[in-house]
């Protein structure tokens, strides 16, 4: 049987975003001041090409990418795992505790997230997993996938893994 030639697709477009607020916790005592990115999404994915000399429907996997990123979109994204901050819910509103600080926002601005600290290198693999769930993902017989989160110009985070497991 011959080796099958796998071939990389790059998916980066303008779209392919989300606002949102945020800010990074350094220590028990240090944190950013509460501020906003304009992130940028982009992925990469290997797969062999088919018969039909297509490897998958790119349209689609767009617009799975899309939806991961509305998700996102103008939300203030707070991290649940954060060793040094501790999230309450209390009539409709979050409360976020840091150190002397207590922080009132409504949950519905609040997207609450299984992740340490609201970084570029957390969210990456954090979106990966939520695409590799996908099911969309399931016949695209993809070999690799990564994903990358850019929080500014030249600034990139990418997580990558095997193939999805859908189901599993």
């Amino acid at each position: 049987m011959a080796e099958q030639t796998l071939t990389r697709i790059e998916i980066s477009k303008d779209y392919l975003n989300f606002s949102a607020g945020h800010f990074t916790i350094f220590s028990a005592t240090e944190r950013e001041n509460l501020h906003g990115h304009n992130f940028q999404v982009r992925c990469a994915v290997t797969a062999a090409v088919g018969p039909n000399g297509l490897a998958f429907d790119y349209v689609e996997l767009k617009q799975v990418l899309k939806a991961l990123c509305d998700t996102f979109d103008e939300q203030l994204l707070l991290p649940e795992l954060s060793p040094y901050l501790r999230l309450e819910r209390q009539q409709g509103q979050v409360v976020a505790l840091f150190a002397d600080e207590r922080m009132t926002f409504l949950e519905r601005d609040v997207l609450l997230l299984p992740i340490r600290n609201v970084t570029i290198e957390e969210l990456a693999p954090l979106l990966l997993e939520r695409l590799r769930d996908r099911p969309e993902l399931a016949d695209m017989r993809l070999q690799r996938i990564e994903l990358g989160v850019s929080s500014g110009s030249g600034q990139w985070a990418v997580a990558s893994s095997g193939p999805p497991q859908i189901g599993s």
